[in-house]
């Protein structure tokens, strides 16, 4: 894992895409402005480090595909946060999201507080398919400080550690190629 600071003009920048556009454009659970903007800020800070500037909405609806990279397609996966990332937290995924023609998952954490972006890793969908745990929608889950949550739909998860780990930026685009 590594963590890198969120640039405030990157964070603005969001926050009027946010506001300008609804990226909930599934049939439920399309996540509230709150999400979304977490969703945001991780997918721009992930493609500012491919070159790729930021989330532009004006677009539409990007299929799951976040980015491509080495002619690999790329889904961001942010989850809002106000502790720092541990290595045995969990990740969440939507069931919904599955059938995106994505190959590959990469899973952040944003600290709404401090504004920094953790990338906990990376995984390739054939493995996250294997690695993965099914959670139906209702289920009661038990988060990492003992605190439970009902799941809003039906849900994936899984832990850092059992994604692909990454030490820096260089180290995730290597792993990548």
């Amino acid at each position: 894992m590594f963590t890198v600071s969120v640039d405030p003009k990157l964070i603005e920048h969001c926050k009027v895409m946010v506001s300008k556009h609804d990226f909930g454009k599934r049939f439920t659970a399309n996540g509230t402005k709150e999400q979304q903007l977490t969703g945001i800020i991780g997918q721009s800070v992930v493609m500012d480090f491919f070159g790729k500037g930021y989330v532009d909405g004006s677009y539409g609806f990007d299929e799951g595909v976040d980015l491509v990279f080495a002619d690999k397609t790329i889904d961001v996966k942010t989850m809002g946060r106000t502790t720092a990332v541990k290595s045995g937290y969990t990740n969440n995924f939507l069931k919904l999201q599955d059938y995106f023609d994505t190959d590959i998952y990469i899973f952040c954490s944003y600290h709404k507080i401090k504004q920094v972006l953790t990338v906990c890793g990376w995984i390739s969908k054939e493995d996250f398919v294997v690695k993965r745990r099914f959670y139906p929608k209702g289920s009661i889950r038990t988060r990492f400080d003992k605190t439970t949550f009902t799941t809003f739909a039906d849900l994936y998860e899984i832990d850092n550690k059992d994604l692909n780990n990454v030490n820096s930026i260089t180290d995730l685009k290597n792993q990548l190629k």
